[in-house]
């Protein structure tokens, strides 16, 4: 079952982003996703840490306000390792959008870690490294 639970989470993660069709992204869902002290890493020349609301809120506004529209962004592929109440989950994806009306399309990997909690998995940390 906790495999089942994590693909859950997982796909609901990936779709809080999702503004395809004109309709609102709710990133604001990634609150609930995970831990409140989470933490969010990108990689890359300008390496940033994020907390949750630091992530969120730019995220927010630039999936919402227009400036990125019709984007996705999806799972290829992943390997997830559970032990116990935690997980690992190391996984290439997609993503393709209309950012400041140019099209583009990309992808990377991403690094999850989770953690089982009284209501159910939750996301501890994420990473992500996107291809040049």
């Amino acid at each position: 079952m906790s495999k089942v639970e994590i693909d859950a989470l997982t796909a609901e993660f990936f779709g809080a982003f999702d503004n395809q069709g004109g309709g609102p992204a709710d990133v604001a869902r990634i609150r609930r996703l995970m831990l409140p002290g989470g933490v969010i890493v990108k990689t890359g020349p300008e390496l940033t840490v994020y907390t949750v609301d630091e992530f969120v809120e730019p995220r927010e506004k630039l999936l919402n306000e227009g400036r990125l529209v019709e984007f996705s962004e999806w799972e290829t592929s992943e390997r997830t390792d559970i032990a116990g109440d935690i997980a690992s989950r190391f996984g290439a994806y997609r993503k393709s959008g209309i950012l400041d009306g140019e099209p583009f399309v990309g992808g990377g990997t991403k690094t999850i870690q989770f953690v089982r909690t009284p209501e159910g998995w939750r996301i501890a940390a994420f990473s992500w490294y996107d291809q040049p």
